[in-house]
């Protein structure tokens, strides 16, 4: 019987909650909760890559709430998983694309190797299974790689894949993508993007120009930016953002390969941070690894949460399979 999502989460996280669920266990067995064990937990916590201010405000939780209490691991793990899910709430938003835009245009953001190519196959599988007319423009053009890969998940998924000659401009391929998608009545135009942040005076000029140049066939286009970061980077993920936002308006996040990753706790400190929906994250390699993202079940997944999924879960997680990415 396949794993259903909630459990290939848990599976994926299983890196990052040995690391800190671990480091929690060894902290707390049965001890008061005094100043020496507040301050190994916040270690623990920043060591997780939660960040400085998502640590601060926990242990200031745990202050004010425990202080000078016999807790147990179990204990500490419950209200860890609890304070992670209140932050992580606001910024679990699904994607749903606009049918009031016929396509909605998606530019699919980030640097090389962080997934892009491989999410927009995911999301057009995803779509397309919902019955979207979905289609993809392979804009990464100075990457051979990139626009072979992205032909192979459009054979793989049967969406259409709108391709130019290498190193053709990826704006103009853009427009014409745009033209065509509309024409043909598409749902969804996902556009992947070069990611070359060491230079990135050349990355803000194309990518201003594809938008530039787009909106002179609909001003409103893209009507999504999503930039897609790689777990295993850490903190590095959280300069990715800032400077993706400098170079275009960043709506919303999807965050990859967390099984293979120990640092899972970065989603909580770019929840923190920036407030940008996270739309998805990605568990393996699968086209159904890459799901929405829930804020309880990310929490208790990432902190080794004693509690177990439940028949309630289960059911949830049923519905969940059909959700929006």
């Amino acid at each position: 019987m396949a794993l259903g999502f909630l459990s290939r989460l848990k599976a994926g996280l299983s890196r990052s909650t040995q690391k800190l669920g671990g480091g929690i266990a060894a902290v707390f067995t049965r001890r008061k909760l005094d100043d020496a064990a507040l301050e190994e937990l916040e270690d623990l916590l920043i060591a997780a890559d939660l960040g400085p201010a998502v640590a601060g405000r926990v242990i200031d939780s745990f202050r004010t709430s425990r202080f000078g209490k016999e807790v147990t691991d179990d204990e500490v793990r419950d209200a860890l998983s609890a304070e992670i899910a209140r932050v992580l709430e606001p910024v679990a938003v699904p994607f749903v694309p606009d049918p009031a835009h016929k396509p909605h245009v998606v530019l699919v953001v980030g640097v090389n190797g962080t997934g892009k190519t491989t999410t927009i196959g995911k999301m057009a599988r995803y779509y397309g299974e919902q019955g979207l007319r979905v289609m993809m423009v392979a804009g990464d053009t100075f990457r051979a790689a990139a626009v072979e890969q992205l032909q192979v998940w459009g054979q793989r998924v049967g969406v259409p894949v709108i391709a130019g000659p290498p190193n053709a401009d990826a704006a103009g391929l853009a427009f014409e993508a745009l033209k065509r998608a509309q024409a043909e009545g598409a749902d969804l135009l996902l556009i992947d993007t070069a990611g070359r942040l060491h230079n990135k005076g050349a990355l803000m000029e194309e990518l201003a120009k594809i938008i530039r140049v787009m909106r002179k066939f609909d001003e409103t286009a893209p009507h999504s930016v999503l930039l897609v970061l790689d777990a295993t980077t850490g903190q590095n993920a959280m300069e990715q953002v800032r400077v993706f936002k400098e170079l275009v308006n960043v709506t919303g996040l999807v965050v990859t390969k967390l099984d293979g990753s120990a640092r899972g706790g970065i989603v909580v400190a770019l929840a923190d941070a920036y407030g940008l929906p996270v739309h998805a994250v990605g568990v393996g390699e699968q086209a159904e690894d890459l799901r929405p993202f829930s804020a309880e079940a990310f929490a208790r997944g990432l902190v080794g949460d004693s509690v177990r999924l439940t028949a309630r879960d289960e059911a949830a997680e049923d519905e969940g399979e059909q959700g929006e990415v």
